[in-house]
């Protein structure tokens, strides 16, 4: 059996991406983890990138690293900082206490943020 790693990554994030969504739906909306898959789910676009330009994936959780190295491929990844940014704070923060104040508009705009990133990986896989 052949593993495409490609393939795995892109499921991953579609999962962690359709859990998000799915979790909006929850009341009372479960925010921090919302966030946590979509941060999640953005990572794993860029370790597609990565992996389909056949560079090392490095084991980190901090999204501008990724990025950093994904532009390197594409400068054209640099549009994606702005939601990265936003993002990147919830790989860990949310999942201990941090008293933060995060409520649902918080959870659907990381979800917006994070479909972006699927949506311009996506695209630049097709080219």
């Amino acid at each position: 059996m052949t593993v495409d790693p490609v393939g795995e990554w892109l499921d991953l994030a579609h999962q962690d991406l359709a859990s998000a969504q799915f979790l909006l739906s929850m009341r009372p909306v479960p925010v921090e983890v919302i966030c946590f898959h979509c941060q999640q789910a953005a990572e794993k676009f860029l370790k597609v990138v990565l992996n389909s330009s056949n560079l090392t994936i490095p084991k980190t959780h901090d999204l501008l690293v990724l990025l950093d190295l994904v532009r390197a491929t594409d400068p054209k990844f640099g549009s994606l900082e702005s939601p990265l940014a936003d993002l990147n704070d919830f790989s860990v923060v949310v999942r201990y206490p941090a008293h933060l104040t995060l409520d649902e508009t918080d959870a659907k705009k990381a979800l917006i943020d994070a479909e972006a990133v699927r949506s311009f990986v996506l695209t630049h896989l097709k080219k």
